[in-house]
C-alpha cells in the first residue's frame, strides 16, 4: 500500500496518513472498576504489546513505585512502537532520539553493546520511520523506552499493520471479561489472559512429532519450547532447522513471515529470533 524505502514520496505518504493521528483509544486506560486495583503479574507483563505514545503517556502506574505502567488493565513492561526518529544524538556507548507516531513523542534510548548494536543504529537517521522493541521505563515522572532493537522501516505497509495490531490488541484487552474467580478455587494462569491468535499458541510439539501440524506453527513450538524461552539471545535457526530436520533456508523464510506478521523478532543478530510472546 506504501512502497518505498525510509525517505521520499513513501516517507511523504505514511507521515500524511499518521500526522496527528494514529490510533487514540477512547476507553480510558485506567484500573477497571471491577479490577479491584490489581493488575495481571508475571510473564503477561513480559510479552511484547504493540501499543502508541498516547497510551504509553495515558498509562496508569501499577505499582506504588512508580516504575511499572499498566495499559488497559494489563501490567505492560515490554513494548513495539512504530514511528519517525527525530534528534538522533550518537554518544560513545549509546544512541538517543524521539520517536514521533503521530500520537505523541517519547524518548528512546538505544545502548550499543556490541558492534552490531552500532551497525543497527548506523543504518537509520532522523526522518526514517523505524520499528521499535523494548521496555518502558519511568523516571521522575518521565516514560521512555530502552530499545532492544530499532529497525528503519522498508515497507510502509508495516506502519499500517502496527496500528491495526494496536486496535486489536486494545479491543481483546477491554471487551467483556468473564466474571472474577475466586482466586482459592481459579487454575492458576487463567485469570487476565490475553487471548492470543491460534498461530500463537504456546502449545509444545515433540521433536519428530510434524504429523498433522503446519511447518510455521512448528517453528513456533519450537520458540515456545521452555527450555528455550529464557534465552536471552534468542533460538539460533539452526537449532531450529536440526529441532524440526528441516533445511535452514525454509526454517529462515518461515520464520522472515513470522516477523512480518509480528509474531517474532531478531535479537543478537539476523539469525537469533524470540517470539514476541517470550518478551
Amino acid at each position: 500500500m506504501y512502497g518505498g524505502g525510509g525517505g521520499g514520496g513513501g516517507a511523504a505518504n505514511a507521515n500524511t496518513l499518521f500526522g496527528g493521528g494514529g490510533f487514540m483509544p477512547s476507553q480510558s486506560t485506567a484500573v477497571p472498576e471491577s479490577s479491584g486495583g490489581s493488575f495481571s503479574k508475571g510473564r503477561n507483563a513480559q510479552t511484547l504489546l504493540p501499543l502508541t505514545v498516547k497510551q504509553i503517556m495515558d498509562a496508569a502506574q501499577a505499582s506504588d513505585d512508580k516504575s511499572n505502567f499498566a495499559i488497559d488493565g494489563v501490567e505492560v513492561s515490554t513494548v513495539r512502537l512504530v514511528g519517525r526518529m527525530l534528534g538522533k544524538v550518537d554518544r560513545v556507548t549509546d544512541v538517543q532520539f524521539i520517536l514521533d507516531d503521530g500520537t505523541g513523542k517519547i524518548d528512546v534510548n538505544r545502548w550499543e553493546n556490541e558492534s552490531s548494536d552500532a551497525k543497527e543504529m548506523a543504518d537509520v537517521n532522523d526522518g526514517n520511520y523505524v520499528i521499535v522493541n523494548g521496555g518502558l521505563k519511568g523516571f521522575q515522572g518521565k516514560r521512555h523506552v530502552v530499545a532492544y532493537s530499532v529497525r528503519r522501516v522498508t515497507n510502509f505497509n508495516d506502519i499500517t499493520h502496527h496500528f491495526l495490531q494496536c486496535i486489536h490488541v486494545h479491543l481483546e484487552l477491554t471487551r467483556s471479561k468473564p466474571p472474577h474467580i475466586n482466586a482459592s478455587t481459579a487454575t492458576p494462569g487463567h485469570a487476565n489472559q490475553v487471548r492470543l491468535p491460534n498461530n500463537q499458541a504456546t502449545t509444545f510439539s515433540a521433536p519428530g512429532n510434524t504429523a498433522g501440524n503446519d511447518l510455521p506453527d512448528l517453528v513456533m513450538s519450537v520458540l515456545h519450547d521452555p527450555a528455550l524461552i529464557d534465552r536471552e539471545d534468542g533460538v539460533p535457526i539452526d537449532h531450529i532447522a536440526n529441532r524440526l530436520q528441516r533445511p535452514e533456508a525454509v526454517i529462515k523464510e518461515v520464520l522472515n513471515q513470522h516477523e512480518s506478521d509480528g509474531h517474532v523478532y531478531n535479537t543478537i543478530d539476523d539469525r537469533h529470533y524470540k517470539s514476541t510472546l517470550n518478551g
